[in-house]
């Protein structure tokens, strides 16, 4: 799985205005947080707003603020605000993939990739991440040994 700089921008955003407890903060200050231009911010707030997950409004008092709870904004409905879906392969859906001869069990695999990301990426939510504390089951699987080397 590839996670883009919008989606990774687009979460750490959330994360900043989570933190802020429901007080509108100014694009400025979370381009500032989340180390990105104000423009390039910007392109990453409309996405979210469309989907309903940020409000912003305008002038000295404006800002931008989470439409639900932290709680209820999971890492995967981000992910696929801004990317479309959590795996695909060369673009499509892995259910939608037909293997012939000895390939034909591929698209388990692929199926069962999804399947693990969607249970990691599903359970943890923006307050988490903004509570600085992920679930035990995430802390478990960056526990497991190798988890942290890097593989070619």
């Amino acid at each position: 799985m590839h996670i883009t700089a919008k989606a990774d921008t687009a979460v750490r955003a959330l994360v900043e205005m989570a933190a802020h407890d429901g007080a509108p903060v100014k694009s400025d200050a979370l381009a500032a947080a989340v180390g990105e231009t104000p423009k390039t911010l910007e392109v990453v707030l409309a996405d979210l707003r469309r989907a309903d997950l940020v409000s912003a409004r305008r002038g000295p008092d404006g800002g931008y603020w989470l439409t639900r709870d932290a709680s209820r904004i999971s890492i995967a409905d981000v992910i696929r605000v801004i990317d479309g879906p959590l795996a695909s392969v060369r673009g499509r859906r892995p259910e939608d993939l037909t293997y012939d001869a000895h390939a034909a069990v591929l698209q388990d695999v692929w199926i069962a990739v999804r399947t693990n990301i969607r249970a990691v990426l599903e359970r943890v939510t923006i307050a988490d991440v903004a509570a600085g504390a992920v679930p035990p089951f995430v802390r478990e699987l960056t526990d497991v040994p190798g988890a942290w080397q890097r593989r070619r």
